[in-house]
């Protein structure tokens, strides 16, 4: 089995619109269709380096028992309206490694949104463990699928 999901779908929008939604800690939540993801505190990112926590609720998996717990979003890549990607880090050791982000290309007035999550790079302690990937393809698809509907009412509305 490969190391990476990747999944795209064609969204009726601009880069910039998509862009400004996964760029905010607030737009991560609400897209969020594993409904781990329960709350974050930040301010949107606009470079490498950037972080937000987000607040998190293992028992939407009903995997393991993790009950309630803060992780910090740290980008790793940024490219205004093209790429965004991050990974996670807790407070288990050593961190896991895995790598969470979006690609986005224009289409005329569509972008094509491609979603990946790559944990070629964990730390084998991780690897042993037989737990990846934790979030399914399914999962990717269906906040795909809720980032299209979040885009399409005009995110963020005041």
């Amino acid at each position: 089995m490969p190391d990476l999901i990747e999944v795209q779908r064609r969204i009726a929008a601009p880069p910039a619109d998509v862009f400004s939604v996964l760029c905010d800690p607030q737009g991560h939540v609400a897209i969020d269709a594993t409904g781990m993801l329960q709350s974050a505190d930040g301010k949107p990112v606009t470079a490498v380096g950037d972080s937000f926590v987000v607040h998190m609720d293992r028992e939407a998996l009903n995997d393991f028992p993790m009950g309630k717990y803060d992780v910090t979003v740290s980008i790793t890549d940024y490219e205004p309206d093209r790429l965004i990607a991050w990974t996670i880090e807790g407070q288990i050791k050593p961190q896991i490694g895995h790598v969470y982000g979006y690609r986005l290309e224009a289409d005329g007035a569509d972008t094509v949104v491609t979603s990946f999550y790559d944990w070629s790079n964990i730390d084998q302690k991780w690897r042993d463990a037989g737990i990846f990937p934790v979030i399914s393809e399914s999962a990717l698809r269906g906040t795909l699928g809720i980032l299209d509907r979040t885009v399409r009412r005009g995110y963020p509305r005041e």
